[in-house]
């Protein structure tokens, strides 16, 4: 049976990721199941970046490689790399054949189409959230500051107050983290990811972490309840 010669390229949404395996391991199992004995794998190329970095560097060098050997590059899954739109741009520019283990007979057209309608899902989660996040100051929700919440040594109707407001930013990004949920982000990390990608920030104007996505989920869980 003729052998066939393949770049495989991975990416990782974050450090963490990269030096953890995580993800990265199933991504690369599914290329080895893919590939035959008598294949060729040249080499392989792992990308650690965020969701909205737009250089890829280890794209380019892939593609490159792909180039000067006549290989095709091979990923694990194509809907998450071709609804990137980064990605379909550098590959339609390059020419180069491609293969995706979770749909091997995609083409150029299937993934100009899951681009177009990733460039849509994004321009509708900027909105929505846009939209949660102003409904939430209307309600009297400050969105950032209070950087230096101390509540030692408050007055009572002080520690209300905060926790009244505490309350409701919770409830407000609430929508926001279901709708992450329902786009397939399920574990904490990857919420609070997904939440730092879009530039939304904590009640404290800070990052997300996993511990801040769920704090938020616990309080909101309490205020629905009472």
């Amino acid at each position: 049976m003729h052998s066939r010669r393949f770049v495989s390229y991975f990416r990782v949404s974050t450090k963490q990721q990269g030096e953890s395996g995580l993800g990265l391991e199933a991504q690369r199992h599914a290329v080895a199941q893919f590939i035959r004995d008598e294949d060729d794998l040249l080499a392989e190329f792992i990308e650690i970046e965020s969701g909205k970095k737009k250089e890829r560097p280890e794209l380019e060098r892939a593609l490159t490689l792909c180039r000067q050997t006549g290989a095709t590059l091979i990923i694990a899954k194509l809907d998450r790399l071709a609804r990137n739109v980064a990605f379909v741009s550098s590959l339609m520019e390059s020419g180069t054949e491609f293969i995706a283990c979770d749909n091997p007979t995609a083409n150029r057209l299937t993934i100009h189409i899951l681009a177009a309608v990733a460039e849509d899902e994004a321009r509708r989660i900027s909105e929505r959230t846009k939209a949660a996040l102003q409904a939430a100051k209307a309600r009297g929700v400050k969105l950032g500051g209070d950087r230096g919440y101390r509540p030692e040594g408050r007055p009572d109707g002080a520690l209300k107050a905060l926790k009244a407001q505490s309350d409701n930013f919770a409830q407000s990004v609430l929508p926001i983290i279901d709708e992450i949920k329902s786009a397939g982000q399920t574990s904490l990390r990857a919420i609070a990811e997904e939440l730092n990608a879009r530039g939304i920030k904590t009640q404290r104007g800070g990052k997300w972490h996993a511990s801040t996505v769920r704090n938020a989920l616990s309080r909101s869980e309490l205020t629905a309840s009472k």
